[in-house]
């Protein structure tokens, strides 16, 4: 007898298209047999082992988030809430050209200094492996949720040229062209850039081409955070549409947002940009998060002359008062391209986590509110917190604009990441609520996606994306990796004022066909495993 039979649901099946009631059976990990509207049609109804009555409950593929920082995460915390909870079954790693894997011994300490920010020290981790493949090896241990890796380029770029602000050398480059088919080879689905991050950002668009085209040969796609989402932004989005179409390779978009003023109700232009490259041929998609304000580093604000070296170079810099002098005038003056050649505006960075327990305080308050009760200027405070806690502090970002957010959601070629940074005291909600956000806010309350739209945009068109032939849709002979909501309840609980507060009105999870959420609360499994690219 089969293991599951899911009675009554009302299956949003990924594809687009109406709902239907159905029997959805369950066996061996995946989809074995749907029984449409089975309870009216006088047919034998499916019998398992176990019966799930989903009377008044929504059945959809299990989400996929295409813009996850969890790398370092699904080896901490087995117990993942904060994704598994929102009914997240696949997570897309190895964002925003920085990650753990190709390395060696020396670029492992770099890129942990660089990135503590976004996933820790490390200090609690057993980095036993070097490659790609090895960390997918590690994730096949066991972890909450799947997770497929994208091959960091910044990441590449350190251990091939370093972090040094020039151009590689025809040697440097072959190397990096060799590790990104050797990453390719051993499962990864594609490249990521971090062009305002170093050593990512002193690439130019020639280097970049060559390894999109390794990218290419392997059916993988290229997923840039571009150089620029402020002044500029058009202008980057454009470079990356023609970098990606000279090299033959697919693009994903990374959290497609237009923020800053200068970009208040602009998103029509970058969609009509894009509507004229698909319309000529182009392969493009992207991804965003339901809210307004971005999530990053303080430090990745920094002039990116600042940066060049790595982090002891860049705490050395700020050491110096002449040359901390320099970078504030490019940050509060010229507009760093750090901070997307935007100047900076205190009152929009809230400080959201630090290392240093010590330096709590400022969790939650910008730093001009931090500066006024100080009696200081934001750049003392600011330099401060960067030296005393050793580049770690994230920041929230207020600069977004509703109105761009809604535009670009709607696009035929959207899909959903959460962007999700789990550190810090205060993380951006986005991290513990972007999918039941959808859900719930844009879809039940505004109506600015339908029910069936909204869940092929985090299913379906995700699962094209990556390749993935057996993920996406309620299918038979598809993973059962499935999610069950009210629509009537579903909702984000966390809050810019409480983060990680677990959603509302998604009752049970399953990944692989092992309830990972049951009944509201997180079981023992750790179903996911390493999804590994197919190359072609």
């Amino acid at each position: 007898m089969e293991e599951l039979v899911i009675r009554d649901a009302d299956v949003v099946d990924g594809s687009g298209d109406h709902a239907y009631r159905a029997d959805v059976v369950v066996d061996g990990g995946r989809i074995i047999g749907i029984v449409k509207e089975a309870a009216d049609a006088g047919c034998q109804r499916p019998k398992a082992r176990r019966e799930l009555d989903a009377e008044g409950l929504v059945l959809a593929p299990g989400f996929i988030d295409m813009h996850a920082h969890s790398d370092l995460a699904l080896l901490r915390d087995p117990d993942h809430s904060a994704k598994a909870a929102q009914g997240v079954t696949l997570e897309v790693l190895g964002q925003d050209g920085l990650s753990y894997a190709p390395v060696d011994d020396r670029t492992l300490g770099e890129v942990r200094r660089a990135i503590a920010g976004w996933n820790g020290s490390g200090d609690d981790i057993d980095f036993d492996w070097r490659s790609v493949g090895e960390y997918l090896d590690r994730l096949d241990r066991g972890i909450a949720v799947n997770a497929a890796y994208l091959i960091p380029q910044g990441t590449v770029r350190a251990l091939a040229v370093g972090w040094e602000d020039r151009e590689a050398t025809p040697a440097e480059l072959e190397r990096m062209r060799r590790l990104v088919a050797e990453g390719m080879e051993q499962g990864a689905v594609g490249m990521s850039s971090g062009l305002t991050y170093t050593p990512g950002m002193y690439a130019k668009d020639a280097e970049l081409t060559e390894l999109c085209r390794v990218v290419a040969s392997y059916g993988g796609y290229y997923c840039p955070h571009h150089r620029s989402y402020g002044a500029g932004a058009l202008e980057a989005y454009e470079e990356m549409v023609a970098l990606t179409r000279e090299a033959g390779c697919p693009l994903h978009l990374a959290h497609a947002t237009m923020n800053f003023g200068v970009n208040k109700g602009r998103a029509p232009e970058l969609l009509s940009l894009l509507d004229e490259a698909l319309d000529s041929g182009a392969d493009i998609s992207l991804d965003t998060y339901p809210y307004t304000p971005g999530c990053t580093t303080l430090v990745a604000l920094l002039p990116s002359w600042a940066s060049e070296g790595g982090p002891q170079e860049i705490l050395r810099r700020l050491a110096d008062e002449g040359t901390a002098e320099r970078i504030r005038h490019h940050l509060e003056v010229t507009g760093s391209d750090g901070c997307h050649g935007v100047p900076v505006e205190w009152e929009t960075i809230e400080i959201s986590g630090v290392g240093d327990p010590a330096l709590g305080a400022y969790v939650g308050r910008t730093v001009l509110e931090s500066a006024r009760a100080r009696g200081e200027s934001p750049w003392v405070v600011a330099r401060e917190l960067l030296l005393k806690d050793r580049l770690a502090p994230t920041i929230l970002q207020h600069v977004g604009h509703e109105e761009n957010v809604r535009a670009i959601m709607r696009h035929r070629v959207h899909t959903g990441g959460s962007d999700g940074i789990l550190q810090g005291a205060k993380p951006h909600p986005r991290a513990y609520g972007t999918f039941p956000h959808y859900l719930g806010h844009y879809v039940r309350e505004l109506g600015v996606l339908s029910l069936e739209e909204c869940v092929a945009r985090l299913t379906s068109r995700p699962a094209a994306r990556l390749r993935l032939p057996d993920r996406g849709l309620v299918r038979e002979g598809y993973r059962a990796d499935l999610v069950l909501f009210d629509p009537a309840t579903v909702a984000a609980g966390s809050t810019f004022e409480e983060p990680r507060t677990l959603p509302r009105g998604i009752p049970h999870v399953l990944v692989d066909g092992r309830f990972v959420i049951e009944d509201g609360r997180r079981t023992d499994e750790l179903a996911g495993r390493a999804v590994r690219g197919t190359p072609r």
